[in-house]
Parts: C-alpha cells; structure tokens; sequence
C-alpha cells in the first residue's frame, strides 16, 4: 500500500525527516488556537502553519499530536536559542493546561478514544495482512506514543485502558527488536524502557496471528 490518507494524515512509507523548529512552530501555532479548541467538541482542529522549507505539511492540531511534538521538542540537541524558544512554547503550553484543566482532560479522553481507535485498527490490519501493513509500522507507531502520553492527562475507562494493554501484549510477541526508528538525535529523548516500540519493526510474516478484542 503505497499512500493511505486517514484523518487528515499522509502515509508516507518513507517519512521525511523533521527537525527542532518543524515541532517548536506546531506547538506555537496549536498554543494560538488551544481556548477554541480546548471548548470545542472536536477532536481534530484546524492549524494555521507553516512548516519549514523541505518540511511535510503539518498534521490538524490534536491533543495527542501536541503532546508529542513537546517531548519531540525536550528530546532534541537544541542551540541556546531554540532551547529558550522551547522552553517558552512549553511553559504556555503547560498553564493552558492548568488553567483550563477540566476541558483539557476532557479532550485528553476524547483524544484517546480516537486514537486508540486508529491503533486498534491499525493492528487488525496488520494481523489481516500483514505483508501489506508491516511498513506502516514507522508511520502508524506515533499513535502508540501519543496514547501513552494521554493516558496520565485525567481518568480514562477501564475497558478502553484495558484494550491498549491486550493491544501491547500482542505487540510484544510480534514485535522484532531493533534500532530506533525516529530520527537519531531524538533517541535519548524516548528512552526503551518506556518506548520500547519504538525500537524495532513489524515482520512481513505474521506466525502469532490470533484474534485480539476490537475497540467496537
């Protein structure tokens, strides 16, 4: 499967590379937006940014994309410079969160919800055809790490918390170790212990493929 289109997103088997200032100015340009979209009942917002020259175009403004552009940002070798700029993206970006922190959790659930969705589907995909669906991994895998980072952000239903965990047992015993599959510098910033998927790839031969729950 060449390109997929899905919720405003391009699959691309080959992503491009991303640097520091691509993640500052989505964060920056999700910060200019955060009150209306933190008391809107939508999930996916539109984001008025440009990303730099040679740089893919941005994804809409989500929670979970927002989340992870900001440990993107902390992961990076940054100048002085970029760094102060992080540094204040974040600190906004964090008394937003305080300040309207009941909408925030509110859409932290509702984000979490869509993509544990996305991932589960994602996943079946891969058990239906997996030769198919294996070079999705690098691409889709970013649903996993922006669930992981929502799931702390207020309470979330038992069984929706559940799923994820059946979803990583599984991902476990297909999973093939191996390199980290994000850009090289951002390595120290997502540790294995904690992003253990992002350290390997999805075989093109499924030999454990047996039925998990579905999020329907």
């Amino acid at each position: 499967m060449a390109v997929i289109i899905k919720h405003m997103f391009l699959y691309d088997p080959k992503p491009m590379k991303r640097t520091f200032e691509y993640d500052l100015r989505y964060v920056q340009g999700g910060l200019e937006e955060m009150e209306h979209y933190l008391l809107s009942d939508e999930v996916f917002w539109p984001l008025d940014a440009r990303p730099p020259k040679g740089e893919p175009e941005y994804p809409q403004l989500t929670l979970g994309a927002l989340l992870l552009a900001k440990e993107r940002l902390a992961a990076y070798s940054a100048s002085p410079h970029e760094e102060a700029d992080g540094l204040k993206a974040v600190s906004e970006l964090e008394r937003i969160s305080s300040k309207w922190r009941v909408a925030w959790e509110k859409k932290a659930g509702h984000s979490f919800s869509m993509r544990l969705r996305m991932w589960s589907d994602f996943i079946h995909d891969y058990q239906t055809s997996p030769q198919e669906n294996a070079d999705r991994y690098a691409y889709e895998v970013r649903l996993r790490a922006m669930l992981g980072l929502l799931l702390p952000e207020g309470k979330k239903p038992q069984a929706e918390v559940d799923l994820l965990s059946t979803l990583d047992t599984y991902l476990r015993a297909v999973l093939v170790s191996g390199n980290f599959i994000w850009e090289s510098e951002l390595q120290n910033g997502f540790p294995v212990d904690t992003y253990w998927y992002l350290y390997g790839s999805l075989p093109m031969e499924n030999k454990r493929n047996r039925g998990i729950p579905s999020y329907y």
